[in-house]
This record gives structure tokens, C-alpha cells and sequence, in this order.
């Protein structure tokens, strides 16, 4: 058969000689670091659970590529960095993700089409992406088993953000406070871990469905604990009495901001008359904190509101939050720095998530699909954070974001070899982490993942 060479690609010279390029180098990956994340995928069977939560109405006869396979091929390449179907035109021939998904990476094997991904998104029903969300909630659960011992405490951050959209998709609405269009979706962390990735429209309430889902939560997590103590944590986009009543029935204790009105101003002006005072006299930003007693009209009862009287040198700076923990967790100013104000991580842990895991690639044309797309980002993430919490502690990326995990340790060049018995992955010699990889390799061996 006769070889055509592709036409090479021609840069500046060095010296006397030329400088050329092309794409002939054979079996070459560029990901070589992902052997990781499929090790951690492959013992804590994250993945697996995963394809077991859908329902697959094709007629087994005609499948070539089941549903494990195609979920792990395009849950592996996001967290390498590839977040669009249309990358798997090439992709699907790339020997590093056959093998992170389950195919043998020998020559003329491919993985999934564009199209056929595609249509595993627009065939995801609702009840498969509950099943879905249930299997990062187990997988929480059961990583308590490889720590110190069960957890007393939990604390359960739900943020809202935007999703903007760049097309009609469904369930698209212009919101007034990010000032396009956009989803809303509702995540949910217990520290940096994921438990929940809910999309909504953004016509609706910011705490629509938290309620429910801190039912769901708290029911799954008291079954395996009895004992512990769950905090709801949240901004004052959650702060609705309903949720607070429940909370109180159910003994879930929770800490949330709290918007500003003309009452809380007037219970607060003598606070901040004393604040303004001390800023003049010293010239030095005041804070002080206060606690009182306060019921909106709405509201079923009273409840602790702290009070934040703050003087910068930009003005005055009054923050409020209601909460229900006891003064043995600490006084006003360490429940609000230290308790509150710790749920800006959470907004750091979305932020990893839309802007490095592509969970805003949210193109499909329906709703149902976008929110399967928001989950394969948000297994992805799962997978990085498991990575970070158990493999990477104690090195210098223990606390690295997804995208600087991805450059230093995903993107690695390899050559793959592939005979009757091995699988050979020759890495790149220049690779500046070599003696980090090999001991993250070793240290990935020795744990135990309990897949429950």
C-alpha cells in the first residue's frame, strides 16, 4: 500500500538547518499523567457506579461501544483538559484515553464517535441523573474509610452561580443580577468534596430545591452517622424561613447571611455609632461584634442574628448572619470569621470546577442533557479532588488547583508500545516531575480504596 506522507510545516530556521513539523509521529500521547487518574478511577470504581445508574434501551446485538466505556472516555478527557464532544474526532484514536477507558490500545482500535457521545448525552433520563448524583454522595461516604475515622462534624456548603448561555437552549432566562443569560446551578461541597450538581433555570428563587436536597443529604449521611453534627452554611440567597424551620425540626444546625433592611439597620446604629467613633479617634479600620435577637415578619420565630460593625476606610461595612450554633462553638467574631466566612473556599472549589472542569459547557439543546454534561465535569472533579486528598498530600500540589494538577502531572508525552503481554508507556525523559511521579505511583499502589 502505498504511504502518503502529509506535507510538513515549516518554521524559522537554526543555523544552517531547517525547522520542520508534522503529525507522522505514530503512537504518541500527550497524557501520559492520566494514568493516575485512571488508577484512582479503577480502585475507587467511581466510573462504574457511575455507568450503572443508566438505563441503556439500545439492543445489545447492535452496541459497539458500551456505556462504562463511553463514560469514561469522555469523564478522563475533561480532566486532561478536552471539553468538547468534537475533540473526540481525533481523540478517539488516542491510545492514553482507550486505555483509561477500558479498551486495549492496539492499532486500528477507536473509541467513540462525536455523535455517538452525543446521543448517550440526549438519551439520559432524570432518573438516571439522581442515580448519579447518589453515587458521589456514596462515594463521600465510604472515603471516611481510608481517614482517621468518622467524621463529628459536617458542614454542608450550597452556593448558586451562573452558567452563562451563548445560544436557545432550553430553560434559558436572562437573570437581572449577572446581567445575561445563564443557568443557576446549585452545588453543594462538605468541605472540598462534591456532593451535589444541580442545574436549574435562572427564573427561580436562588434557594429553590435546597430544602430537598439538604432532606436528601442529611437522611443519606445520618444513616452511616447517626451521631454527627450536620451545619447548613450558605449566603443570604438561602436565608428563607422555611428552611430554617426545618432545620431547627430536624436538628441540622445552620449558619447564614443575612440581608440588611431598615429594622436590622436601627437595631444595629448604635453598634455602628460606636465604630464610626473609634475609626475617628484612631484612624484605624473597627470591627466589632454583637449579638441580638431577630424575627422577620415572615419568620416563624426569633432567632440569633450576629452583627458585624465594621468602619473601613471606604465607609461603614454592617454584615449580618443568623445562625443556630451554640456559644460552645465560639464567640460572635469567631463564629463570623472563622465558621462563616470559611464558605468563600466553596466559591473557590466552583470556580475549579466551571472554569477549569468546563462545567459550563452547557451547549446541548435541552436541559436534561446539559445537566449529564454538569456531571461528567462533576466526575471529573471527583476524580481530581480524590486524587488531591489521598495520593497528593503532603507534596507540594496537595493544595493545587485542577489546572495546575493537569499541566505538571496529566500533561506528560509518552510513547506507547503495545505487545501481546504489556502495555508500555515510555515518558518523556525531560519530564521535570520524574522523581514525584514515581513515588505518586508508588503511594497510589499502597492505598486502599473502599468501593463500598
Amino acid at each position: 500500500m502505498t504511504e502518503c506522507n502529509r506535507q510538513s510545516i515549516r518554521f524559522t530556521r537554526q543555523g544552517r538547518r531547517r525547522v520542520e513539523a508534522d503529525f507522522d509521529g505514530g503512537r504518541l500521547v500527550s497524557d501520559a499523567g492520566l494514568l493516575m487518574i485512571r488508577e484512582v478511577d479503577r480502585r475507587s470504581g467511581l466510573t462504574a457506579s457511575l455507568a450503572d445508574c443508566l438505563s441503556d434501551p439500545r439492543q445489545p446485538a447492535k452496541i459497539r461501544h458500551d456505556q462504562p466505556t463511553m463514560l469514561a472516555q469522555r469523564i478522563h478527557a475533561i480532566a486532561a483538559g478536552y471539553e468538547d464532544g468534537n475533540d473526540h474526532q481525533a481523540l478517539r484514536h488516542d491510545p492514553m484515553l482507550q486505555l483509561c477507558a477500558g479498551l486495549d490500545p492496539v492499532e486500528g482500535a477507536t473509541l467513540a464517535s462525536p455523535s455517538t457521545l452525543s446521543r448517550l448525552e440526549h438519551r439520559v433520563t432524570r432518573r438516571d441523573c439522581v442515580a448519579m448524583h447518589e453515587v458521589f454522595v456514596d462515594h463521600f461516604i465510604t472515603s471516611f474509610d481510608t481517614r482517621e475515622g468518622p467524621p463529628k462534624q459536617l458542614i454542608l456548603d450550597f452556593d448558586a452561580t451562573d452558567d452563562p448561555l451563548h445560544g436557545k437552549q432550553e430553560g434559558r432566562f436572562f437573570h437581572g443580577y449577572y446581567d445575561h443569560y445563564c443557568y443557576l446551578p446549585l452545588y453543594v461541597f462538605c468541605g472540598d468534596e462534591l456532593l451535589c450538581a444541580y442545574l436549574r433555570p435562572s427564573n427561580i428563587d436562588a434557594a429553590k430545591h435546597a430544602r430537598a436536597i439538604l432532606k436528601l443529604l442529611v437522611d443519606k449521611l445520618r444513616a452511616r452517622w447517626p451521631d454527627v453534627q450536620i451545619i447548613f452554611r450558605g449566603d443570604s440567597g438561602f436565608c428563607r424561613w422555611k428552611l430554617m424551620r426545618w432545620c431547627d425540626r430536624h436538628d441540622v444546625d445552620y449558619i447564614i447571611g443575612l440581608a440588611r433592611n431598615k429594622r436590622l439597620e436601627k437595631q444595629s446604629e448604635s453598634f455602628m455609632a460606636q465604630a464610626e467613633a473609634d475609626y475617628e479617634r484612631t484612624g484605624d479600620k473597627q470591627r466589632q461584634f454583637h449579638v441580638i435577637d431577630y424575627a422577620a415578619e415572615s419568620w416563624d420565630r426569633s432567632r440569633k442574628v450576629i452583627v458585624k460593625a465594621e468602619r473601613l476606610r471606604e465607609g461603614p461595612n454592617l454584615r449580618l448572619i443568623v445562625t443556630s450554633l451554640s456559644p460552645e462553638m465560639g464567640d460572635a467574631q469567631k463564629l463570623y470569621d472563622d465558621v462563616y466566612c470559611a464558605r468563600g473556599e466553596m466559591e473557590n472549589r466552583i470556580k475549579e470546577q466551571q472554569l477549569g472542569l468546563f462545567a459550563d459547557r452547557t451547549s446541548c439543546s435541552t436541559m436534561l442533557a446539559n445537566q449529564f454534561r454538569l456531571l461528567l465535569s462533576s466526575a471529573a472533579y471527583v476524580l481530581m479532588q480524590t486524587l488531591r486528598r489521598t495520593v497528593l498530600a503532603g507534596t507540594d500540589l496537595a493544595r493545587a488547583q485542577v489546572t495546575t494538577i493537569r499541566t505538571k502531572l496529566i500533561k506528560i508525552g509518552a510513547r506507547v508500545i503495545v505487545s501481546a503481554r504489556r502495555v508500555v508507556l515510555h515518558l518523556s525523559s525531560s519530564c521535570p516531575l520524574q522523581p514525584l511521579f514515581g513515588r505518586l505511583a508508588h503511594r497510589l499502589a499502597a492505598i486502599h480504596f473502599d468501593t463500598g
